[in-house]
């Protein structure tokens, strides 16, 4: 039998990552993964829609560059080589994994983890014990009762990024994050794209205005939405919508959500919550001392960086070195649109709730110079502050790289700085960044009148 400090169960952004910190911390580690290593993020997630995205980022680029006198021509495109680079970004990070593991002396068992008694567990006709044991078994593709579905050969997210040949027509079902940037990923790549979404409006989770920034945009492409859909029926080759012709699909993708992965939480016999995720205290253990759970399968955002984040602080428990849980407040939500979509903190309206006096500021980013000079000036930047002290309570961008200039504001909150700070900076010009610094000047101007 192959004995532990830490066994972690998941090779995911949350698995690897704790067992990486384990390792630093100077315990012994294993990690076991029934599937790929690096988990959905790195095989069918993140990692490969990003790549896909880009490749989609190139050929608009193509197309905007024809409105300012560059005349070119896509000759042809090569899928194949496309799917290839793919294949390639993932297996790259698959062996930086790999090699970290070598480095910091963590043994990988790849296969299923059988629970047998106490913390020991049988991976492959071998028993492997930790004295804790952390499960990162992330989840799966949720797949509603929709009438026909089970009659019909359709994908999820697990098994999209395997096609090797694009379809002529693409027919998603659901209009979440993950959808909506397959969506922006397949249409720029000549695929006739359909969004069927059973909710009142696609992106139910994002900001309204960013929400109808997005929805345009789709609608430019050329991709067709139906919001407030009912569903009739799946056929092979069509879906059958009340009061809408039927769509019809050469692949039918099903993206509507993900469930976690419990069967062996359950099998350990932890305590569950009443919608189903592995009920945790503060420190991420369950009810069962000396196992602890993170990512997706606690009701907190499922994000790799949020299973990474709870990872660290889970091993650090373990390690008698405990913090506080990751502060849901600071986490960044990001959709990769074109433009992307990035927020953290509260909006106006939570913030009101919580008690604050609430002053907020938001300019486009035609406002900017640097986003006029490169003809990126779809979206705005929105700060959310209280008057007294120019807290920062919560952002909201939508624009290129929305994502990367979201971090300095989550690192100034974190460190508790204010918007005085940012006011007090010297920008570099011409940058979009400045506009951070506008918005956050607008904001203390209107506190300071009010």
């Amino acid at each position: 039998m192959a004995n532990y400090d830490v066994l972690v169960i998941g090779a995911g952004p949350g698995g690897y990552v704790a067992a990486e910190e384990a390792a630093r911390l100077g315990k012994t580690v294993a990690v076991i993964e029934k599937k790929a290593i690096g988990g959905a993020c790195l095989n069918v997630g993140c990692i490969p829609s990003k790549t896909y995205l880009q490749h989609s980022q190139w050929l608009l680029t193509f197309d905007q560059a024809r409105q300012y006198g560059i005349e070119s021509q896509v000759q042809q495109l090569d899928f194949a080589k496309l799917h290839a680079h793919k294949d390639q970004v993932v297996a790259s990070l698959q062996n930086g994994i790999r090699t970290t593991f070598k480095q910091a002396k963590i043994d990988y068992f790849a296969g299923e983890a059988q629970y047998l008694k106490e913390t020991t567990f049988l991976v492959e006709g071998e028993k492997i014990t930790g004295k804790d044991v952390i499960l990162a078994t992330g989840s799966h593709p949720f797949v509603p009762p929709i009438n026909g579905i089970d009659q019909v050969n359709y994908l999820t997210t697990d098994e999209f990024f395997d096609l090797a040949t694009l379809p002529k027509r693409l027919v998603v079902i659901g209009g979440g994050v993950i959808a909506i940037e397959l969506a922006f990923a397949m249409r720029p790549l000549g695929v006739e794209v359909t969004v069927i979404e059973v909710a009142p409006e696609i992106l139910l989770t994002e900001d309204p205005v960013a929400r109808e920034i997005i929805r345009q945009k789709l609608k430019d492409l050329g991709v067709q939405i139906f919001e407030g859909a009912q569903i009739e029926n799946v056929k092979p080759e069509q879906v059958e919508l009340v009061g809408e012709s039927p769509q019809r699909f050469d692949q039918l993708l099903v993206a509507t959500g993900r469930k976690p992965n419990t069967d062996l939480a359950k099998a350990i016999g932890l305590k569950l919550t009443d919608r189903g995720f592995v009920a945790v205290d503060q420190y991420y253990e369950s009810s069962k001392a000396h196992f602890y759970a993170i990512g997706d399968l606690l009701p907190t955002y499922m994000l790799a960086h949020v299973a990474s984040a709870e990872g660290i602080k889970a091993v650090r428990a373990i390690c008698r070195q405990a913090e506080e849980p990751v502060d849901a407040d600071a986490i960044p939500r990001s959709l990769y649109t074109s433009p992307e979509v990035a927020s953290f903190g509260m909006n106006e309206e939570a913030a009101r709730a919580a008690g604050f006096d609430v002053v907020t500021g938001q300019l486009p980013f035609a406002y900017n110079g640097r986003a006029i000079a490169t003809a990126k000036t779809d979206g705005f930047i929105r700060l959310i502050s209280e008057k007294q002290y120019h807290l920062i309570l919560g952002a909201l961008i939508v624009g290129d790289h929305a994502t990367d200039l979201l971090q300095e504001l989550i690192l100034l909150r974190n460190a508790e700085g204010t918007l005085d700070q940012i006011v007090d900076s010297v920008y570099a010009h011409p940058t979009i960044s400045e506009l951070i610094q506008d918005v956050a000047k607008q904001v203390i101007a209107k506190g300071a009148r009010s």
